[in-house]
């Protein structure tokens, strides 16, 4: 077949795949979640909708991967030391809906999905480990990993609050004032020494 033929150029699997997560990340912040068929990402993506499924098993489990890389460019997306101010401020640019939001979309996405639940145990994993990494008052490595999920928990637990009460005094705070009170807590909890 020639090039000038008009069929569509052959992509690779994993341009495809990255075709639908952009398509769908684009798609869920603009009309939401449940106002996204399957079919309007395909398109978007330039794809047939059964390599939606292909690849990903479900919609479902397509928005928890959109959630997952989303968090994930939060993690590594500047220093180490700079990771709980990245964090803070990605779930407050939630406010503009669940789909922005950044741990509790993956928290409540399909309970019951293998590959939601998947996601979750990646994220969970990832951010312990950094924040693990800067627990610099543990006293050793399982010290560390406890007080880094700890901290972990409290973030998971504002950035499912925030969205749902955004007239909420957390909601109307400023998040430079958030970031104050929550980098206190972390450094006591990283940093402080275990004492019984």
């Amino acid at each position: 077949m020639s090039a000038d033929s008009g069929a569509p150029p052959v992509r690779s699997g994993d341009a495809t795949r990255r075709a639908l997560l952009a398509a769908a990340a684009d798609l869920f912040a603009e009309h939401g979640y449940d106002r996204t068929p399957v079919r309007a990402i395909a398109e978007r993506a330039g794809v047939n909708q059964a390599l939606l499924f292909r690849y990903f098993g479900s919609k479902d489990a397509l928005f928890a991967r959109v959630a997952a890389e989303r968090a994930l460019a939060v993690l590594h997306g500047g220093p180490p030391e700079e990771l709980l101010e990245r964090t803070i401020r990605s779930i407050f640019d939630g406010g503009n809906g669940p789909e922005h939001d950044l741990f509790g979309s993956v928290v409540r996405s399909a309970g019951t999905s293998e590959a939601a639940a998947a996601v979750r145990v990646e994220l969970a994993g990832a951010f312990t480990a950094a924040f693990a990494a800067r627990a610099t008052g543990a006293a050793d490595h399982a010290d560390a990993e406890l007080r880094a999920e700890l901290l972990l928990a409290w973030l998971l637990g504002l950035s499912l609050v925030h969205p749902l009460l955004p007239d909420g005094s957390i909601g109307r705070s400023d998040p430079d004032d958030v970031l104050v009170h929550v980098r206190r807590t972390a450094a006591a909890l990283l940093d402080g020494p275990l004492t019984r």
